[in-house]
């Protein structure tokens, strides 16, 4: 082993140590670069127009009743006639009064009963056949006329969307869900005042 020299001097690497205070960053303003009264008053603005939106849903009171069309009613007797005279034609040994007592009645229920659907508004959700939508959870809302519906429900439409129309009405709205949580993208509702119902679900609307 090599002895040490005593004359000769080791000199071990000098550490720069800086001079002067660290520089922190100023009041206010975080590391990022974002002053901390920006981001208070964004928060602030987002929680006003969520408290705006909610207060405007709580306002909003709407119903509207898609009643069948009365012509219905005539084209249902008709097809109820029909058939009950098809009973007498065939030679079946029923009185006549039995078919058509039974089909013209049963008719009529059927169509009536297309003319069930209601479509509500009311205590922040939106309500069409038992389903129910809350309205802080509406990212925008389409007015539909009869052929774009019909484009929307057709090949051009989503299979996860929640489509609740009747024939006898024509246009309707497309209302847009903004729910991370909910994988249906939109509803397609008929609505004789599409333009009604608009105008009440945009004041709700996160994406307006």
């Amino acid at each position: 082993m090599k002895p040490l020299d005593a004359h000769r001097q080791y000199r071990f690497p000098r550490r720069e140590i800086p001079h002067g205070p660290k520089p922190y960053p100023a009041h206010g303003v975080t590391l990022s670069g974002v002053d901390e009264s920006e981001r208070s008053t964004a928060e602030q603005a987002a929680e006003r127009a969520a408290n705006e939106r909610e207060a405007a849903a709580r306002a909003i009171n709407y119903r509207e009743r898609l009643r069948t069309p009365w012509w219905w009613y005539l084209v249902g007797f008709a097809a109820a006639a029909v058939l009950a005279a098809e009973f007498h034609i065939s030679g079946l040994r029923l009185t006549d009064w039995i078919p058509f007592c039974t089909l013209l009645p049963l008719s009529a229920f059927i169509v009536w009963s297309f003319g069930r659907s209601d479509l509500r508004i009311a205590d922040g959700e939106l309500t069409v056949r038992g389903a129910h939508l809350p309205l802080r959870y509406i990212g925008g809302v389409v007015e539909l006329d009869a052929r774009t519906l019909r484009r929307v429900v057709g090949r051009e439409g989503d299979p996860q969307a929640f489509v609740s129309i009747r024939p006898f009405v024509g246009p309707g709205v497309q209302v847009l869900i903004d729910d991370p949580d909910d994988p249906t993208p939109y509803w397609i509702l008929s609505t004789r005042r599409p333009h009604e119902v608009a105008t009440l679900l945009r004041p709700v609307a996160t994406h307006r």
